[in-house]
C-alpha cells in the first residue's frame, strides 16, 4: 500500500500543470528586461544611469525645448516658457544662442 501511495504523488508532481506556468513567468521577466535593455541603447539614455552630474537639451531653439538636469541622483526637467512658473516661483524664456566652435570655444548671440 505504501508503495502505490508513493508512486500515486511523483505522478503527480511530474504532471504539476502550474509547473507550464512559472516556465513562461521566467520567459515574460527575461523579455521585459531585454526590452528595457534594448531601449535605453537606442534612444541613448546610458547618461541617466551613470553617477555623472550632466544636463541635456532636448529639441534646441524649439517652443517644446526641454532642458533635463541630472544633480546626484535628482532629475529635473525644465520647459523654458513666458508663461508657466516652475516650483521656484521664476520664468524663463529665450534670450539668445549658444554655438560651439571646432576649436571647444562657446559663443552667446543674443535675440
Amino acid at each position: 500500500m505504501a508503495n502505490k501511495r508513493k508512486r500515486l504523488f511523483s505522478q503527480d508532481e511530474d504532471h504539476d500543470p502550474l509547473a507550464v506556468l512559472t516556465n513562461l513567468f521566467d520567459v515574460a521577466m527575461v523579455f521585459a528586461v531585454a526590452l528595457m535593455v534594448a531601449l535605453v541603447t537606442r534612444f541613448d539614455m546610458t547618461e541617466m544611469f551613470s553617477r555623472e552630474d550632466f544636463t541635456m537639451v532636448k529639441n534646441p531653439g524649439t517652443e517644446q525645448m526641454e532642458i533635463i538636469t541630472k544633480k546626484g541622483d535628482k532629475i529635473e526637467k525644465y520647459t523654458p516658457s513666458e508663461t508657466q512658473e516652475t516650483n521656484s516661483g521664476s520664468r524663463g524664456k529665450r534670450v539668445g544662442a549658444a554655438y560651439q566652435l571646432e576649436n571647444g570655444e562657446i559663443i552667446y548671440v543674443p535675440e
